[in-house]
């Protein structure tokens, strides 16, 4: 089992790609649920071909709402050791409809026995992400500027110097106004969450922090690659309904279903992280053909080595078979 494991995160890698490669077909072609209905199929096959007893634990719906990838779902040649995961087929669909940039096909895995990741409930999650040189100098709870001041004092930055990235949201304008009264400076995206934490969790990237609101599914998969990069993460559930509150609490296991959060109760343990691009973004760049190739620029993660792994694979295509079939 420890070599099986020891090469499972480069298994993930194939995954992501897959999704990657399918969604991409569907660039710019305004169809974002055809584009991730292709990404869903062929991550679904990918991973049955692997040799897990795979469970899905953060996936696209409930099981009436298949063809998605939906929690409870077991996926895997169902011979090798169980394992927890947690997709995202196409994290931007709005992008990849519309050929924006920064759609990635994105997966993070857990071992079960060895690590885990919550499953948690499809509501919005409170969220700050740092990465390695500011871990512990952060609070979820303290205002906005003093958090800016602390990541630049633990970067030997000002203020000034500090950049924070937020989902573009009406719900962030106060937010992003303590951000800017600080004196940092602000990244709005329109979609895509988990990529500007990933750039927060890279100190190369040119985002210090992400602050704010998105989904609780995508602060578990942040979180899988908060412990594999040494980064820190903090979140609390911001459930908006009886019935959501009610789900929190059972999924917490019991408590205040509002309580924050640290890196640990998201994910823990051998955790592994992949995403592939499917349009070129600031993380990764898109799938690109070539007259019988695809390439395409992925990066995985495991957190038992913490190994960060930036990867292009290039694909040979069978210009003898129908589009959809040629990888």
């Amino acid at each position: 089992m420890a070599q099986t494991t020891s090469t499972l995160h480069l298994d993930f890698l194939r995954v992501t790609e897959a999704a990657a490669l399918a969604g991409s077909r569907w660039v710019g072609r305004g169809e974002k649920d055809l584009a991730d209905d292709a990404a869903c199929t062929a991550m679904r096959r990918e991973l049955n071909n692997l040799p897990i007893c795979g469970r899905i634990v953060i996936g696209e719906g409930e099981m009436d709402e298949a063809p998605m990838l939906y929690i409870g779902e077991e996926l895997g040649a169902g011979n090798g050791p169980n394992v927890a995961i947690a997709v995202d087929p196409i994290e931007g669909t709005n992008l990849c409809a519309k050929g924006l940039a920064g759609a990635i096909a994105v997966l993070a895995a857990a071992i079960e026995g060895e690590g885990c990741l919550l499953h948690a409930p499809d509501c919005y999650m409170e969220k700050i992400v740092v990465g390695p040189e500011s871990v512990g100098v952060v609070d979820i709870d303290a205002p906005p500027g003093d958090n800016v001041r602390a990541v630049a004092r633990a970067l030997g930055k000002d203020p000034q110097e500090v950049t924070v990235g937020l989902l573009d949201r009406p719900r962030h304008a106060l937010l992003v106004a303590a951000i800017r009264d600080a004196g940092a400076r602000v990244n709005l995206v329109s979609d895509g969450d988990v990529t500007l934490a990933i750039a927060a969790l890279n100190s190369d990237s040119g985002v210090d922090i992400l602050m704010g609101m998105g989904g609780a599914p995508e602060g578990v998969i942040t979180a899988a690659a908060a412990v594999c990069t040494g980064g820190e993460m903090q979140a609390r559930l911001r459930p908006d309904s009886d019935e959501q509150r009610r789900r929190a609490t059972a999924m917490l296991g019991g408590g205040d279903p509002c309580r924050v959060l640290q890196t640990s109760d998201l994910a823990r343990g051998h955790v592994m992280f992949s995403a592939t691009g499917i349009t070129t973004g600031d993380l990764l760049r898109g799938v690109r053909f070539r007259r019988h190739d695809a390439i395409l620029e992925s990066i995985v993660m495991r957190s038992a080595t913490r190994t960060i792994r930036r990867v292009e694979t290039t694909l040979r295509l069978d210009p003898s078979l129908p589009v959809e079939n040629r990888w």
